[in-house]
């Protein structure tokens, strides 16, 4: 992310959390926008991209819907680009019978009147457009649309103008998305009747009510609450996002029969149940992930592409890279403080550098690509091979086929959450700690579902270690209770107070398995929605696929992809990191797999459901992108044939297993 993007972000974050600010405000924040310097390669595509991810980061957490949202724009810009394009590519949508001027500049103003007019109704003037960041979209796409000299109350669709062109195509897809599944019509209200097994859990209470630990539990919260962008939300307890989300009009996935789940990969390990041992195991170790979360440890480790990434798919084993191959030269260490990066990691890939979500973190990711190719001059091929195409046609159809297999992901990855409704580590481990210990059936505290002892890390309380200098001093009175070694949670700053000083650190102490928080701050705790198939690995896979295929070569432009994160800003929860610390991939496969794990050291998915997301993650994003060559190439079948060919979903699919 630019020096300039991450200002622009800043001014518009203080515009959107400002109830107060009236018109004028805005208007003087928008001037402050214009002022800013854009980059000079930019592309009509690119700047209504850009448009898109600022109202995805000023609007509320819903990772589907946003998805969605991104193909959509994208698929309509791309449809508005096939009208003027010289080869065979078909549409996606819209086959309009414009017969206008055909010039660069009518193109870039037919996009332009399409993204504006389907952003704006998706964020605002929509049924679905009910987001805190209304105001702020309508105002920084009608700039957009003013700067370039267009009228952005013109939604004329009648005529052969580019105005009415992009307006006739930005229609049909809001007609479209009225129509496909979503229930946008009624702001994505859940239509399907769902209703948790388990009470909901009052966080801040100790324990949990829930009577299943394999099945999803509510959050209630007794203070304000917060989703994953910092929007305050009023519902005191979590209702489960988009658990009908399966029934979305995809574009790549296989037909399946209501009674299935698109690309199944069964169920998720159960206690006491089928995969028993791997549910005891994936709850120690997300123990053991938040006992690693405290810099004063002082546990280095090197995250270098040398060191970290090359790993087999569905595995945390890395291999490593030997060598970039744009130098030649192995890649130089990077030693860092591991809870540091674990922190890091967490924060980075919750939602996006700038809360756009994990799909649109992807997005930005593809344009840092894209001007890093600039930067090296290498030269845009579709799919790296063939003629080398202009800044506009690799925008278009790059973000066309990545957001096509995002939007995928999010419908596989829910369609797994509604059906198998599995359980957050934040309900297991409460659970199996205030039942006590499995290990020792002659010992004291004794439940057979309880948290497996492991010394140093999960132990009993006991009047020895509760003595004055025992380990478990200050837990004194908890005798008999199971401690694990964990994050303390999020450091206590008084209101009005900055996180500015290394005192401000939660770290990490023994604490009662019963008080377990995940390493995300009190008043968010855990998304709402199931964890089963983590979101983040399925989006991160299938973008990788996508955006290694389209350009040709798996690794970043000139073999490195970094992000550095600075000490004095570079967390939320807490102070730190404790140095600058640069986040390193060689290959686009090696960032997927680290926003799948940090799940893991932000403690709100296990290993099953990263794991098997990065699995179907992988088929969906080659699917994808195997269809869009078709549309880019003008092959692609009618929709009967294409049921005949098995496109639109290359993978075998399974029926569900209960």
């Amino acid at each position: 992310m630019s020096a300039v993007c991450k200002e622009k972000n800043r001014r518009t974050d203080e515009i959107s959390k400002n109830p107060w600010l009236n018109l004028s405000h805005l208007l003087l924040a928008g001037s402050m926008f214009l002022a800013l310097p854009s980059l000079a390669s930019e592309t009509v595509a690119r700047s209504w991209n850009e448009q898109l991810l600022f109202a995805i980061r000023n609007d509320t957490a819903r990772p589907t819907v946003h998805a969605r949202n991104l193909f959509h724009v994208s698929a309509a810009m791309y449809d508005t680009w096939t009208v003027f394009d010289t080869s065979d590519a078909k549409p996606y949508l819209v086959n309009d019978g414009y017969e206008g001027p055909m010039s660069d500049a009518a193109l870039d103003e037919a996009i332009s009147y399409a993204a504006h007019r389907l952003i704006n109704y998706r964020f605002a003037s929509g049924p679905g457009g009910t987001g805190p960041g209304r105001e702020l979209t309508i105002l920084l796409t009608d700039i957009e649309m003013t700067t370039r000299g267009y009228d952005p109350s013109n939604t004329s669709t009648i005529g052969n103008t580019p105005a009415a062109l992009g307006n006739r195509i930005a229609q049909a897809y809001i007609d479209f998305g009225l129509s496909d599944g979503a229930n946008e019509a009624n702001d994505y209200a859940d239509p399907s009747g769902y209703t948790p097994v388990n009470p909901s859990m009052t966080f801040h209470n100790s324990g949990t009510p829930a009577t299943d630990p394999n099945r999803w539990q509510p959050l209630h919260f007794t203070r304000q609450r917060i989703d994953q962008f910092g929007t305050v939300i009023e519902q005191d307890t979590q209702e489960f996002l988009s658990p009908y989300w399966g029934n979305v009009k995809d574009f790549a996935l296989p037909n399946k029969q209501p009674d299935e789940v698109y690309h199944d990969v069964g169920s998720p390990p159960q206690l006491n149940g089928i995969g028993d041992a791997e549910f005891r195991e994936a709850v120690t170790e997300v123990i053991r992930y938040s006992s690693k979360l405290d810099p004063n440890q002082g546990t280095m480790v090197d995250i270098s592409p040398a060191n970290s990434g090359n790993r087999s798919l569905g595995s945390y084993e890395s291999a490593g890279h030997s060598v970039n191959p744009y130098t030649g030269q192995a890649y130089d260490p990077n030693i860092v403080n591991l809870a540091d990066y674990g922190r890091v990691a967490a924060e980075f890939w919750a939602d996006g550098p700038n809360s756009e979500a994990p799909p649109g973190h992807w997005n930005v990711i593809r344009n840092d690509v894209a001007d890093k190719m600039d930067q090296l001059g290498i030269a845009k091929r579709i799919g790296g091979i063939g003629g080398v195409v202009d800044d506009l046609e690799f925008d278009i159809k790059s973000y066309f086929a990545l957001n096509a297999a995002v939007h995928d992901a999010g419908i596989a990855a829910w369609n797994h959450k509604g059906v198998y409704d599995y359980s957050r580590p934040v309900t297991m481990i409460r659970y199996q700690g205030q039942l006590g210990q499995s290990s020792d059936p002659d010992g004291p505290s004794y439940h057979p579902d309880g948290l497996a002892l492991d010394a140093g890390l999960i132990e009993l309380i006991t009047a020895e270690t509760t003595v004055r200098g025992g380990k478990h001093e200050h837990l004194a009175g908890s005798e008999g209770k199971i401690a694990i070694n964990a994050w303390r949670g999020p450091p206590t700053i008084l209101e009005g107070e900055q996180i500015d000083g290394p005192g401000d650190i939660g770290g990490v102490d023994w604490i009662l398995a019963e008080d377990w928080l995940p390493y995300q701050l009190d008043t968010f705790v855990t998304p709402p929605f199931a964890a089963y198939l983590s979101g983040h690995s399925t989006f991160s896979r299938s973008a990788a696929e996508v955006l290694a295929a389209i350009t040709g070569d798996e690794y970043f432009p000139g073999g490195l992809g970094e992000h550095v994160i600075n000490p004095e800003f570079g967390l939320e929860f807490e102070f730190g990191p404790t140095e600058e610390l640069t986040l390193q991939w060689a290959t686009y496969f090696d960032a997927a797999d680290e926003a799948g794990e940090s799940r893991l050291w932000g403690g709100i998915h296990v290993p099953a459901d990263d794991l098997r997301g990065r699995e179907i993650g992988s088929v969906i994003g080659k699917d994808a992108w195997a269809l869009s060559q078709l549309y880019f190439d003008g092959t692609v079948p009618e929709p009967s044939s294409m049921a005949l060919l098995g496109l639109g979903g290359l993978c075998v699919l399974r029926r569900r297993r209960m």
